[in-house]
């Protein structure tokens, strides 16, 4: 949301209102700090173990009071988080109109992703208007009964994001110092999914064990997420090999810059099926499914599911195989140019004007 949000401050005849919930505080503070970005009002949320209905009724009891002190024309939310349904929920409520950014995402499995599927789904019920990343996810919405001229084909601002960000000079600390991008093959790892938890974690974690125990120049590193229960999994298979690197959560600047210097992806992430093509990564999504299936037909991701076997062989086959890897690191990214941002801006200030 971050380039949507310079390019609507950057606009005259529009009044930009920046509102966080700080669902996730570490996460939030250093991407705005990055933006350099200053939120109007900050809802502060975040609690320890705090559950998905508590979230909800929070964002949804928080916004209230900034929608009615602010009056706006437009509520923009962004993607599939419970931040974004409680907000729209907050929104309807109050009569305002919803702009829902990164629409159309559709797995059609009501639990996977959890609870992301349904966020989407029911952001989309209330949503006024829909920028959808691709033709797919516009498709989707038509299937749904949604208007088609309130639906807009934007591509996706994640793409504007990384390419901002990417442009910026950057060297690594800390352990990632270390490494020797030039001789090693580095394979990045995020895997945090709820519906993986348990066997299908412990399957993922294997993989990647076997994986760097049998290529001597691959490198892993696994940037761990803060769910304690991740870390538990992750600590158990993967600590010990001193070629697998367990750090600390990246921010996103690093991040990037991690993904650009890396061999390939694996994640069962839904933003970096977008982020990885876009620097000519490939990417093995650890899912039994994906709302990106644009990727797999443009041939930049792979679906390889949460089979220990599965995965070995298929990241096996990147490593072995240069022309397998060339055919998806070439691949066209289906999500876009950069120039998301704009075209909303320029679709907002139309449909303010009329």
């Amino acid at each position: 949301m971050a380039p949507l949000l310079k390019k609507l401050n950057e606009a005259e005849d529009i009044e930009s209102i920046l509102c966080v919930t700080a669902q996730h505080r570490e996460m939030l503070d250093q991407v705005l700090e990055l933006f350099e970005l200053t939120p109007d009002f900050d809802l502060d949320i975040m609690k320890t173990n705090q559950t998905i209905s508590q979230i909800t009724a929070n964002v949804l009891i928080g916004l209230e009071g900034v929608i009615q002190s602010v009056c706006p024309d437009y509520v923009l939310v962004h993607g599939d988080t419970t931040t974004t349904f409680a907000s729209a929920l907050a929104s309807f409520y109050q009569k305002k109109k919803i702009g829902h950014v990164e629409a159309g995402l559709r797995t059609h499995e009501k639990y996977s992703p959890y609870p992301e599927e349904m966020n989407r789904v029911m952001t989309g019920s209330l949503a006024d208007l829909h920028f959808a990343p691709t033709e797919r996810n516009r498709n989707n919405l038509l299937r749904e009964g949604i208007s088609d001229d309130k639906i807009f084909v934007t591509g996706n601002t994640v793409v504007d994001a990384l390419k901002w960000v990417a442009k910026k000079p950057f060297k690594f600390e800390n352990e990632l110092a270390n490494i020797d991008f030039e001789k090693k093959r580095v394979i990045t790892v995020t895997c945090h999914r709820r519906e993986n938890l348990g066997e299908n974690m412990e399957n993922i974690f294997m993989a990647i064990k076997r994986i760097s125990d049998t290529f001597e120049d691959v490198e892993i590193v696994y940037p761990l997420h803060m769910n304690p229960k991740v870390r538990e999994i992750a600590v158990r298979i993967l600590k010990g090999s001193e070629k697998i690197h367990l750090i600390e959560p990246l921010r996103y600047q690093p991040f990037v810059n991690l993904m650009a210097r890396s061999n390939f992806i694996i994640t069962d992430s839904g933003g970096m099926q977008e982020e990885a093509p876009a620097l000519g990564k490939p990417v093995l999504v650890v899912r039994k499914e994906t709302e990106r299936p644009e990727a797999i037909e443009a041939g930049t991701v792979k679906l390889a599911g949460v089979e220990r076997d599965t995965i070995y062989k298929m990241a096996e086959k990147l490593l072995a195989d240069p022309v397998a890897y060339e055919k998806m690191a070439k691949a066209v990214n289906p999500y876009g140019d950069g120039h998301a941002s704009e075209r909303i801006v320029e679709i907002l200030r139309t449909k303010m004007e009329s």
